[in-house]
């Protein structure tokens, strides 16, 4: 039985200091270590988190006795390597997103957490945000109807990054987004993307996405864009739903109004009939509970009692899998790509040892 779980956190930027703060607020928690390799992110842990024990060696924390779990908030190119060392030193494991940058390091990822029994997560935010969980309620509820459509707006100047191009930094998002409104995965995507900064790395990018059985997803992501958007919205043939993650008087805006399709008593060439529907604008109450601190409170939760995370591992290789369709579509210049007809090879992954 679990007194309080032992959590340290590899990489002190911007999101592990504030996993810091997170875990240091949650009564079931209590960090045990901060790991980076940068002696000036160390030194601001200990100002703003006095007694901390820091280390830029991540063989010293696995060390630790009272180390539990470990939250590795690095650059996407190193999760592989600090995640499969901290499962195979035992530990619970939470990965930011994305959880790798190839499949073939997901699925093996998702092989030692079994191999070893910890628990694998993926720090897919939003899908712990009240707002989404309010939409996708909504989304799948009857009043919904059919849903037609989902896009999704996350614009902004920068920040850049130098480890992924703008479409893996941002458009993992909406896709586990997409995902978990629609419960399934996509069939396939179309996506083009182009370096308007002329950096190494691309930083716009247009994504289509096709979902069973004929829903439609759309991706707009950009690092160089004056207005900062984030935003999605569902349509459906009843309602219209907005999620915009900016305004914090109604972060969820439904409107009562859509279109549909009926099927005419007497064939007439072909043609359907359509029926309009229009009512109410909705703005629903949504809880204003931080994300990221649902998102660690499910962490503990899912090692004190044993449970799957809403965002383990497969989730989190279904978006790998999704981003590596994004990036050959790219490649071809925007010809869709169908996720079943990729042959993954796994052979050239160095595997960590048992």
């Amino acid at each position: 039985m679990f007194d309080k779980i032992g959590i340290a956190v590899v990489g002190a930027g911007y999101w592990g200091a504030n996993y810091v703060r997170v875990f240091n607020e949650l009564p079931d928690a209590e960090i045990v270590a901060v790991c980076d390799q940068r002696p000036e992110r160390l030194a601001e842990i200990n100002k703003r988190f006095p007694g901390t024990f820091v280390t830029h060696s991540l063989d010293t924390l696995l060390q630790l006795d009272d180390l539990d779990a470990v939250v590795v908030a690095t650059g996407a190119a190193t999760h592989f390597d600090l995640a499969s060392r901290c499962i195979a030193g035992g530990k619970h494991v939470l990965v930011e997103k994305p959880l790798t940058t190839t499949p073939a390091q997901a699925e093996r990822l998702i092989e030692l957490a079994d191999l070893h029994g910890v628990k694998l997560m993926v720090g897919h935010t939003f899908l712990h945000n009240p707002a989404i969980q309010t939409l996708r309620a909504y989304a799948n509820g009857p009043e919904m109807g059919e849903v037609y459509y989902l896009y999704s707006r996350r614009t902004n100047l920068g920040p850049i990054r130098h480890d992924v191009n703008a479409l893996w930094d941002l458009a993992p998002h909406d896709i586990s987004i997409f995902n978990y409104l629609l419960g399934s995965t996509p069939q396939w995507v179309s996506a083009v993307a182009a370096n308007v900064l002329k950096n190494q790395r691309e930083d716009v990018g247009f994504i289509s996405v096709g979902y069973a059985p004929n829903i439609l997803g759309h991706i707009h992501v950009s690092w160089a864009e004056p207005n900062k958007v984030r935003e999605l919205v569902v349509v459906g043939s009843n309602m219209r739903i907005v999620f915009d993650d900016l305004n914090t008087m109604e972060r969820i805006r439904i409107f009562e109004k859509g279109i549909s399709a009926i099927q005419p008593e007497v064939a007439n060439f072909g043609e359907f009939q359509y029926q309009m529907r229009d009512g109410n604008i909705l703005s629903p109450r949504v809880d204003s509970a931080e994300p990221l601190k649902n998102q660690c409170r499910h962490f503990i939760n899912c090692i004190v009692h044993n449970q799957t995370p809403r965002t383990d591992g497969q989730s989190g290789l279904e978006v790998v899998r999704a981003m590596d369709a994004i990036d050959r579509s790219i490649q071809r210049r925007g010809a869709p790509v169908f996720l079943e007809e990729i042959i993954y090879d796994n052979a050239t992954l160095a595997l960590v040892a048992a």
